[in-house]
C-alpha cells in the first residue's frame, strides 16, 4: 500500500510517458503536479528506493513493472468509480473526475471487486476509456479521431481525448455524447473547421474538438 502522494506521482509519470513515449524529466513532473523541482526529486528518489521507478540522472524516470501495476490499479478504481457515479448516482460525465480522483485511493480489493461485479463488469468508463479488469488487462477497440474522417463518412462517438469539464459541457451543449452518431459533411481548409451533422442538425466544430472526439466507423 502506498500513500496518496506517491500514487499521484506515479500516475503523473504514467500520463506524461503516454504522451511522449520517452523518459520523464523531473521538470515535466513538477509542471504537471505544480510542485517544486526539489520536492519532485525527493519523491522520485523515494519511489526509486521502493522499486516503483527507475531514475537516471539527467535522463529521467520510467515506471518499473511494479510501478505500472500500481498505476493500472489506480486507473481501474478511478474508471469504475466514474462509471458508478454516472450510471448509478446520476452524475453528469463532466463532473465526476475530481470525485473519482479521491475515491481511487481507497485501498480495498474486496470493495473494488464487488463494485465491478455490481456494475456488471463494464469494459469502458463514461468517457469511453477502457477499464482494466482484475488482472490488469484492457479491452481495446478500433477507433478513429473525428478529424481523420473524410467527407461523407459516419461514425458513433465512443470516446473523448479531453476529460475536462469545460470540453464535456460544450459537447453536452451540442447534444454530443457517447453513442451519438456523427456524419462529417466537409472540412473547411480556410479555418480548419469541420462541418458535421448530429441528430439532423449541422454544427461547425473546431480542429481541437474534432481531434479530441473518437468514433467507431460503421457502414451506412
Amino acid at each position: 500500500m502506498y500513500s496518496k502522494a506517491e500514487e499521484n506521482y506515479l500516475k503523473a509519470i504514467f500520463k506524461i510517458y503516454e504522451k511522449t513515449g520517452k523518459h520523464v524529466h523531473t521538470n515535466a513532473i513538477a509542471l504537471h503536479l505544480d510542485n517544486s523541482a526539489a520536492s519532485v526529486t525527493d519523491m522520485v528518489q523515494k519511489l526509486s528506493e521502493k522499486n516503483l521507478v527507475n531514475y537516471t540522472k539527467y535522463k529521467g524516470v520510467l515506471l518499473t513493472n511494479e510501478g505500472k501495476k500500481v498505476v493500472t490499479g489506480l486507473i481501474r478504481r478511478h474508471r469504475l468509480w466514474e462509471y458508478f457515479l454516472v450510471n448509478k448516482l446520476g452524475f453528469g460525465w463532466d463532473n465526476v473526475h475530481e470525485l473519482a480522483e479521491e475515491l481511487e485511493h481507497i485501498h480495498s480489493e474486496e470493495l473494488i471487486s464487488k463494485l465491478d461485479e455490481y456494475l456488471g463488469m463494464p469494459k469502458y468508463d463514461p468517457h469511453g476509456d477502457p477499464i482494466p479488469n482484475g488482472e490488469g488487462k484492457y479491452s481495446m477497440r478500433t477507433q478513429l479521431l473525428l478529424s481523420d474522417l473524410v467527407a461523407g463518412q459516419m461514425g458513433t462517438l465512443v470516446g473523448v481525448g479531453d476529460n475536462s469539464s469545460s470540453f464535456l459541457k460544450h459537447l453536452d451543449h451540442l447534444k454530443i455524447g457517447i453513442g451519438t452518431q456523427i456524419k462529417l459533411i466537409s472540412k473547411v481548409d480556410f479555418d480548419d473547421t469541420f462541418l458535421v451533422e448530429v441528430q439532423g442538425k449541422e454544427h461547425n466544430l473546431s480542429a481541437k474538438i474534432a481531434s479530441n472526439v473518437r468514433v467507431k466507423m460503421f457502414d451506412r
